[in-house]
């Protein structure tokens, strides 16, 4: 089993501050025209009838859908990136790819087209584009675009996190100053194995007395961007990949939160343990899930 990272800014940058930045650049446009994309062509395939025909196929699993725009998303995201940085290696979580070792020089970018597929599906508005440049393993910048608001997430690594709203307005991002998990609102998120959703479940019943509330979003990228923003306290998650947390980790870290996280070649199989919490209830929230014990890994059956 992979080790598993507790900080994405434990290492220092790999990269100029310069260079950095132009990757933040680059993961902003990225998910803003794929934002646009996605906007634009929901009410084309969603019409009042509901899908077309082809638009929905399931996954690993009949409750996971995938829509013919989250392949088209992805294919516009990988034309955009082998314009502005041909060669660079993609990860996405529709076309594939991998993180092999290319050195501390090779940049990744691992890339979730529609983040909350189920959302989108409904017209529920919690569903995001998610673009994150990786080095060595290690995200160094990032940008999530909650679509339904046009809000614009972005961090790079040691330069902060901000989110930039539709009409322009800037905002520096920081966690919530919450000191005790008895008053922390959670968030969480469910997966699609009935095995693994029913063990989240039991955790839940436990975990829920112990704090404020628990909130379920349904989109790992807004969920971790929502920590930083001050919107929830905490984010714990079971079996995520890669591109579900690379962008969102980084803005919550830059933001000040603390972070447990698997190494990034883990898949979501393996039912690692994501969390992000304001720095404040970090030590009694991670106590919490030790003592129910939620930090083991919750494996596909």
């Amino acid at each position: 089993m992979p080790e598993t990272r507790v900080s994405v800014t434990a290492r220092p940058p790999a990269t100029p501050s310069e260079d950095v930045a132009e990757l933040r650049r680059i993961a902003v446009q990225l998910a803003e025209t794929a934002a646009a994309h996605v906007r634009s062509r929901r009410p084309e395939v969603f019409g009042p009838e509901g899908a077309r025909d082809g638009v929905v196929q399931a996954k690993g699993h009949p409750t996971d859908p995938v829509t013919i725009v989250d392949t088209e998303t992805e294919d516009l995201i990988r034309r955009l990136l082998d314009e502005a940085r041909p060669g660079d290696p993609i990860l996405g979580e529709e076309g594939g790819g991998s993180l092999v070792d290319g050195g501390e020089e090779t940049v990744h970018w691992v890339v979730d087209p529609i983040d909350g597929t189920v959302n989108f599906l409904y017209g529920i508005p919690g569903y995001a584009i998610s673009v994150a440049a990786v080095r060595d393993g290690q995200p160094v910048a990032g940008a999530v675009v909650d679509v339904a608001r046009a809000a614009t997430y972005s961090a790079g690594l040691r330069m902060g996190a901000t989110k930039v709203t539709g009409d322009g307005a800037v905002e520096h991002l920081r966690c919530t100053p919450v000191r005790s998990a008895a008053m922390a609102l959670v968030s969480t998120g469910f997966a699609y194995g009935k095995h693994r959703r029913a063990r989240q479940a039991e955790l839940i019943a436990q975990i829920l007395p112990e704090i404020r509330d628990i909130r379920r979003l349904g989109a790992a990228a807004l969920d971790l961007c929502f920590v930083a923003e001050g919107r929830v306290d905490a984010y714990y998650e079971h079996g995520l990949n890669a591109w579900d947390w690379a962008a969102g980790a980084l803005i919550a870290a830059e933001a000040g939160a603390a972070l447990r996280l698997p190494a990034a070649t883990s898949p979501g199989a393996a039912g690692e343990l994501v969390v992000a919490a304001a720095p404040g209830v970090a030590n009694e929230l991670t106590e919490l899930l030790e003592r129910v014990g939620a930090t083991t890994a919750i494996p596909d059956a």
